[in-house]
């Protein structure tokens, strides 16, 4: 399941990330890496807003699709 399929209000695990460099290295600056919590705080349609670590961000589609959690 990937962070698109995710549920507001929710706190997942964060299973993998696939993708470029570019976009893991992104997310390793959030926080964002394996076996991290990360919370859907909302779906606006063209971002998903999350809280990572005390940090709420904005994902957009592209990124959101590679994080994978578990079910």
């Amino acid at each position: 399941m990937t962070l698109l399929d995710a549920h507001v209000n929710s706190t997942y695990i964060i299973e993998k990330i696939e993708g470029g460099e570019k976009i893991k290295d992104f997310l390793f600056t959030l926080g964002c890496f394996e076996d991290e919590e990360i919370t859907v705080i909302s779906n606006l349609g063209s971002n998903i807003i999350v809280n990572i670590k005390d940090g709420r961000y904005a994902i957009d589609l592209q990124v959101a699709q590679s994080i994978f959690l578990y079910d």
